[in-house]
């Protein structure tokens, strides 16, 4: 089954609650033991680097779940960029609500808002040629839909959900079935109506690739100068990605080969997050 878009932000309210559940947000002895019970009051979440945004309308939610009195007025959305200093949102309502979901909250938009900063960062080094940065499977376990979203929000382009929304040849089922010819194959004898795509890792697997036609062909670990010599050979008609040791040092170098997609890990597996703070800005006397 494909995932709509609907559909994920509905798998991102268990996410939610799990994270309010794992830090004990409703019952945050620190706030109920120093702040008064009816005491209200307002505070700003302010960006304190440059970035691009992710994660607002989950923030939000987090808030809305520990208390629907809070109210937010967000200055910022999803993939806008925000400078160092800029208000990102002011917030006002209960102050024991406000600090007891402050960390989840932010937790969320911080590290959704360092990949997409990323992603925008590799997307700005490929500027001006026909490549795309995308994706991978590479994602913290149950936070691979908002990261993926994320990669939106920075201007990238989302691989494979998951293992059923493509078919992906890597050299373990090219050694498993026998050759890549075989496996090419056997999964065009499913009939499914998803993509096709093949690992190739030498120009002696592009050329049997080519041969049986699939969808995609992924070049691993190869040089430019190589990915350049199979654009060459590979008919337009097959899309072509390059992974495996592209830095944001090289990217572009790959990207002007005339490849079509550079399939980067590390946007959603080692992005460092965006630096964010809340702080309370009005309180009552007491």
């Amino acid at each position: 089954m494909l995932y709509s878009v609907s559909m994920m932000e509905s798998l991102h309210l268990p996410l939610i609650n799990l994270a309010l559940e794992e830090d004990a947000a409703f019952n945050d002895l620190t706030s109920l033991a120093t702040i008064p019970e009816n005491a209200s009051g307002s505070a700003r979440i302010i960006a304190k680097a440059e970035g691009i945004m992710s994660g607002i309308s989950v923030a939000h939610e987090v808030f809305a779940r520990v208390d629907e009195n809070i109210v937010c007025e967000w200055k910022a959305a999803d993939a806008d960029q925000v400078s160092s200093g800029e208000l990102i949102c002011e917030l006002t309502g209960p102050l024991r609500s406000l600090l007891s979901a402050e960390r989840t909250a932010l937790n969320f938009i911080q590290h959704l808002s360092g990949i997409a900063t990323s992603t925008h960062t590799y997307v700005q080094a490929v500027k001006d040629t026909d490549c795309k940065i995308a994706d991978t499977r590479k994602t913290a376990p149950g936070l691979r839909f908002l990261e993926k979203q994320a990669v939106l929000h920075g201007g990238g382009i989302n691989h494979r959900i998951n293992l059923q929304a493509g078919m992906l040849i890597k050299e373990n089922h090219i050694q498993a079935y026998g050759s890549i010819t075989d496996a090419v194959n056997a999964c065009f004898s499913m009939e499914s109506s998803v993509w096709v795509e093949v690992e190739c890792e030498t120009l002696d697997e592009v050329h049997e690739a080519i041969a049986v036609c699939p969808d995609i062909i992924l070049l691993d670990n190869m040089t430019p100068e190589l990915v350049s010599q199979a654009r060459a050979i590979i008919p337009k008609s097959i899309l072509l990605e390059a992974s495996g040791n592209i830095t944001l040092a090289n990217a572009r170098e790959y990207a002007q080969t005339g490849i079509d997609r550079i399939a980067i890990g590390a946007i959603t597996h080692s992005s460092p997050s965006l630096d964010l703070s809340m702080r309370i800005t009005e309180t009552p006397a007491l």
